[in-house]
């Protein structure tokens, strides 16, 4: 049941990727040392060959005509690459150390390529005579980023000593230095971006960073000046995880792509810098996810990151969340499926408030009293009324929602513990809600589950009885949606199910692991009845919709899939295919009492049956060879392809083997053995027939000398009993 919707996998073993202007052509480099062109289009690689570095490539770029590729290397080498004539044009040496970047000049005529290796020099390499011009040297730590002026004339460049630096090509020379962060980007001279403080025609550029600062700069060059910076809901923190690594120019769409420290893509819209779409490159660890909306229309992911990531799941598009300052451990959605709740390493618990319109997600309350991570939430089920967490501290905590709670993060709401309650000598590792809001289950790392009753609103919680059998810690628990039943799992390997008036074990599942695999259980007859793999390590999430009929499923492998209940569809697959199969049956042998016997075996085989088309062989048969021979004959190829198949099996039995051997004797005769050959496995096949058929001819000669000794015996009976004359 189910199909995969979100493969995130592990990082590729490719070191660097690089498309050109063409946006048909890509090419990565490998660990391999193998470079390869791609045509990603077709998803298909048109072309691989050998690097010749002596190490893996740490670079790449396209010239403006698409037609050479640069490369550098680790040992410091730079090589291009005539990509339409495929052979290797130059071999540039003189770099110390790894060849980080390289860019040529936009006027291919010039035929210049700019370098920047370990250094920190800039590198200006003329192309027909493979010389280095120039060195040109500022920066004081690797640069990271050039970009030209439209008429080649200037060049800027940025580097991890926190200054860009503006270049005349002309004179080579460092016309002004601004003291900004890593990354840099020209902004179009065409386009109007007086909004963002562009007043001049000078050169203007974007910065971002990573050394703490994750936010987009517009810099006017000529005056070293800020002219606009971008704002953001929050302020940022050293080690943010929206810091900026790279920026990548769209001209054509006006956009603006950029990296984050996570991995993550976001596409701004200039000149207003608005977020316009986000991209998750690579999810690390999940932790946990489950289905949100009303309809179950996304999903909430928890990562190994202080980020949230809430997925469309008709369009894979991602909003990223931002809020928690550590890594977020457990998720919950209450009934309604608009707001949720998570907690996190940062010692608090979040409530989030999805638009059901326009599908936006805010904090809308916070709460802040644990003294150590919170590793467990859960929600009220019938009425969006309380959220309950379980820490490491060893308490569980419930926390009173409002009664109206705020619409968007501008009006954030403070939640105080209503309850604290010592509730298990180590880490309370689950809690859950009963369906009724009357009980709470808690599960500890000290291998004891506890039944809790909530009571009315302001009361304590008060202890109904505990829960023991457990090896190990347990790690989830949840209450049955029908019965007074509980669900507890634990680090022994086992799954028990638990009743609640007499806190019992009813009864004991073995097979829960670490070894990535889903598994559906009857309760009833404590079967695993469908396992699903698809995940290659642990499964940390699980959730199903308010139908039951999809799963969603996340792993520490990085995947996240959704499963779809296909259970009813199958049945009735299953249900169409024995009606075809009778109405077929019944055409049949309409067609064989009407000796259509050409139009009855193509049915036959249709059914891939085989003991089916032996009958009919047999029918066509008694009408003797000559019938059998024609109708073979006008099979088609796949049709006389299954025969041979079927033949090889109907020899291996004495009962068939006179009518497979029928059958072969039509084709070795009417056929050549190089038309034999063509069919699919027909080489198998015959050589398959042949010790069965040995076997065969033995056991008839036995029969044959049997019976010429019968006819002797008989004759001499006659010979010995005849009356005397």
């Amino acid at each position: 049941m189910g199909t995969p919707l979100f493969p995130f996998p592990p990082p590729s073993p490719f070191l660097s990727i690089h498309s050109s202007f063409s946006p048909q052509i890509l090419v990565t480099a490998s660990k391999a040392l193998l470079l390869k062109q791609w045509d990603w289009k077709q998803a298909q690689c048109t072309r691989s060959w050998r690097a010749i570095h002596n190490v893996p490539i740490a670079s790449m770029t396209f010239d403006p005509t698409a037609t050479l590729l640069a490369t550098g290397g680790c040992d410091g080498t730079i090589k291009l690459w005539d990509v339409v004539k495929q052979y290797c044009t130059h071999n540039l040496k003189g770099s110390s150390g790894v060849v980080h970047l390289v860019e040529f000049h936009p006027d291919i005529s010039l035929l210049q390529l700019f370098s920047s290796a370990s250094d920190c020099g800039i590198r200006m390499w003329d192309l027909r005579s493979s010389q280095c011009l120039c060195v040109l040297q500022s920066h004081y730590s690797p640069v990271t980023s050039l970009a030209f002026t439209p008429d080649g004339a200037s060049m800027v460049s940025s580097g991890r000593d926190k200054i860009c630096i503006v270049w005349d090509l002309k004179s080579r020379t460092a016309r002004r230095t601004v003291p900004v962060y890593e990354s840099v980007v020209l902004l179009p001279e065409d386009e109007d971006f007086s909004e963002v403080g562009v007043k001049t025609k000078e050169i203007h550029f974007i910065t971002a960073g990573s050394k703490g600062i994750c936010v987009l700069r517009v810099w006017d060059a000529s005056s070293a000046r800020c002219v606009f910076t971008q704002t953001l809901p929050s302020p940022p923190s050293y080690g943010d995880p929206r810091s900026l690594t790279y920026c990548l120019p769209l001209p054509s769409s006006l956009r603006l792509a950029t990296v984050t420290a996570e991995h993550n893509i976001l596409l701004y819209q200039l000149p207003s810098f608005t977020t316009q779409q986000q991209f998750v490159g690579f999810n690390d660890e999940v932790l946990d996810v489950k289905f949100l909306g009303k309809g179950d229309t996304h999903i909430v992911v928890a990562t190994n990151s202080s980020q949230l990531k809430v997925f469309d799941l008709a369009t894979s598009s991602c909003k990223i969340l931002y809020g928690h300052t550590d890594t977020v451990l457990s998720l919950d959605v209450f009934k309604k499926g608009s707001l949720f709740v998570s907690c996190a390493k940062d010692k608090s618990v979040r409530v989030w408030r999805q638009d059901p319109d326009s599908g936006q997600v805010s904090c809308v309350a916070q709460g802040c009293s644990h003294a150590n991570a919170v590793g467990s939430i859960t929600c009220s089920r019938m009425k969006e009324s309380f959220v309950v967490s379980g820490s490491q501290d060893c308490t569980i905590k419930v926390w009173d929602l409002p009664e109206t709670i705020p619409e968007t993060d501008g009006d954030m709401f403070q939640l105080t513990s209503r309850v604290t309650e010592k509730a298990h000598d180590k880490d309370v590792n689950s809690v859950a809600v009963s369906p009724n809001d009357k009980l709470l289950v808690s599960g500890s790392q000290d291998r004891l589950a506890k039944l809790w009753s909530l009571g009315a609103p302001g009361a304590d919680l008060a202890l109904l009885g505990v829960f023991r059998g457990h090896r190990r810690g347990v790690w989830c628990v949840q209450f049955s949606p029908m019965d007074q039943v509980l669900a507890s799992s634990s680090a022994d390997g086992s799954v028990k199910l638990w009743s609640l008036q007499d806190f019992s074990c009813l009864k004991v599942g073995e097979g829960c692991g670490s070894d990535g695999l889903v598994k559906l259980w009857t309760i009833k007859t404590n079967e695993c009845v469908k396992t699903l793999d698809a995940h290659q390590d642990k499964v940390w999430g699980l959730h199903a919709t308010r139908k039951d009929d999809r799963v969603v499923t996340a792993s520490a492998d990085s995947n996240i899939t959704v499963w779809t209940d296909v259970t009813e569809v199958e049945q009735a697959e299953e249900q169409a295919k024995q009606e075809d199969q009778i109405l077929k049956k019944q055409e049949l042998s309409n067609l064989l009492h009407e000796k259509k016997y050409l139009k009855a075996l193509g049915l036959a085989i249709s059914l891939d049956q085989p003991h089916t088309v032996l009958k009919v062989i047999k029918g066509i048969g008694e009408d003797g060879a000559k019938q059998l021979e024609k109708t073979v004959l006008k099979l088609r190829q796949d049709q006389k392809e299954s025969m041979l198949r079927y033949c090889a099996v109907w020899n291996t039995n004495a009962r068939s083997c006179l009518d497979a051997q029928a059958v072969i004797q039509v084709m070795l005769t009417h056929l050549s053995p190089e038309e034999l050959l063509q069919y699919q496995g027909a080489r198998a096949h015959l050589e398959g027939l042949i010790p069965y058929t040995e076997r065969h001819m033995q056991r008839i000669g036995r029969l044959l000398q049997a019976s010429m000794f019968l006819d002797y015996m008989w004759q001499k009976m006659r010979v010995t009993g005849a009356p005397a004359r």
